[in-house]
């Protein structure tokens, strides 16, 4: 069988039915109907003479000769993918996978400026596809010293040898409290460094030593992995907790969450750019 344009085009609808699990699912995806694409479909079964897959009210099911078929389909459709990028570049164009991985909640910090960079590589390198992912710090390291990814943002306490450091910027953290707690209407004078350690607080995880409180962590505390969900903690006015201050801003406007004193917990970190050496 000699392999067309148009046998190409009938196998990336195909696989995209495969990802998204059926007909309906794909048409986001694909820009088509339903219809259009079981049309598809069905010419492709005549084209290879087989069937590949069983649709009815028991939903989509690939047949043992649709999954083969559907190997054979990914493994065209990526090298035919691997062999454009490559006549691409014959063109002095920079082309490939940049896979970088950021800490949560780092988006709407001012001084954070991976969109711009987003921006400014796609605009002059259209032929670099960028995907980014959001993961815990130990992650990320781990995952670049794998090999895994090519870049990596946040703020990293524990660092692993073999990858190369770059600070970036200061994150400034404060203690903050959500509107139920018995602190939000306490006048700033009655708010002693104490009264706050005297609280139920929630932690990040993967923070060191140095950057967690300096009381020890009781059972009613919680300890988290992600700021969103510390926030989320500390939002239900029954903890709280170190929150970055840019994050905060329209739950202050909101009059959801109240900035308290300042503590000896309030601090600075260090946000970093890590890349494999």
């Amino acid at each position: 069988m000699k392999i067309s344009g148009a046998d190409l085009h009938l196998l990336s609808v195909f696989d995209s039915v495969v990802r998204n699990g059926g007909f309906s699912a794909a048409q986001a995806e694909l820009g088509l109907s339903q219809p259009t694409i079981s049309n598809h479909i069905t010419a492709l079964e005549t084209r290879l003479g087989v069937i590949l897959c069983q649709r009815g009210r028991r939903g989509f099911q690939l047949t043992e000769k649709g999954l083969q078929v559907h190997e054979v389909a990914v493994d065209l459709l990526r090298r035919i993918d691997q062999h454009s990028m490559s006549l691409t570049a014959l063109k002095g164009s920079l082309v490939g996978q940049l896979k970088i991985a950021v800490v949560d909640c780092v988006a709407s910090d001012p001084a954070f400026k991976l969109p711009e960079v987003v921006h400014k590589i796609t605009e002059e390198a259209p032929g670099i596809r960028i995907e980014i992912e959001v993961e815990k710090p130990g992650a990320i390291l781990r995952r670049l010293a794998e090999g895994d990814i090519h870049a990596g943002i946040g703020s990293f306490d524990n660092k692993i040898k073999g990858l190369s450091y770059t600070n970036l910027y200061e994150e400034s953290h404060s203690v903050y409290c959500g509107k139920a707690h018995p602190l939000f209407s306490t006048p700033d004078e009655g708010i002693t460094q104490l009264e706050m350690d005297k609280c139920n607080w929630v932690h990040r995880g993967y923070w060191s030593r140095e950057r967690k409180k300096s009381q020890q962590v009781i059972e009613a505390d919680r300890i988290v992995d992600q700021i969103e969900a510390q926030l989320m903690f500390i939002l239900s006015g029954s903890y709280i907790g170190l929150l970055p201050d840019h994050v905060v801003s329209p739950y202050l406007l909101a009059d959801r969450l109240r900035k308290l004193p300042p503590h000896e917990d309030n601090f600075d970190c260090t946000l970093h750019n890590a890349i494999g050496l």
